[in-house]
């Protein structure tokens, strides 16, 4: 049985990964969770192109999905080269459809990582750019958000009916880990996911 064999017998194979990733609305996350996975189980680690390749590509895309202080386009031309040496120089057909489904996703979706860059997320799946709020207008005071938060980002008080002047519920941004289980016991849907407001996008 070949080297090649071996490994794919380890983990995922890469269609897997392909159909899993595809499941992703936001083409970053896409390219992240195919190279995140690809590393952990496909990988051979035997060619230059790929296993320096994918390191670097996840490092790229770890800067662009958390809205690096210091990403830039540059990080898109670093991806796009990146999936170019891959398809022309590595050993395996794993290591070249790795290449190629980077350059398909940056040529499918370029803007879309041209937007991360400027610190949005149209598809709100990067946590570091989205924000949870709670709209004091539709909010009925009832404290299953401000129950549900173990990090203490929620701030307020439960409705009482002996009491009034109450301190309306909010999140603290700073404190806010993004974990989403305020959203998830808010039946009224009070709490909204936002993508942070999308600056002008910047040329560097």
């Amino acid at each position: 049985m070949s080297e090649e064999i071996r490994t794919e017998e380890k983990g995922k194979k890469l269609e897997d990964i392909r159909k899993e990733a595809e499941e992703k609305a936001c083409p970053v996350q896409k390219a992240v969770y195919f190279i995140d996975e690809f590393i952990a189980g496909p990988m051979c680690s035997k060619c230059y192109p790929c296993s320096l390749g994918t390191g670097e590509a996840k490092i790229r895309l770890t800067r662009i999905s958390s809205h690096h202080k210091n990403v830039s386009k540059r990080d898109v031309q670093a991806l796009k080269r990146i999936g170019l040496n891959m398809i022309e120089g590595s050993f395996c057909k794993k290591g070249r459809d790795t290449g190629r489904f980077l350059i398909e996703t940056l040529a499918a979706s370029e803007d879309e990582f041209i937007r991360h860059i400027s610190g949005f997320c149209l598809q709100k799946e990067c946590i570091s750019l989205v924000e949870y709020k709670i709209h004091p207008g539709q909010c009925v005071m009832c404290g299953k958000c401000l129950e549900a938060c173990t990090h203490e980002a929620i701030i307020g008080e439960k409705r009482e009916s002996y009491l009034t002047g109450y301190l309306p519920f909010e999140i603290l941004q700073k404190k806010c880990t993004k974990c989403g289980e305020c959203i998830k016991v808010c039946q009224i849907m009070a709490i909204e996911r936002l993508s942070t407001e999308l600056p002008e996008l910047i040329a560097k």
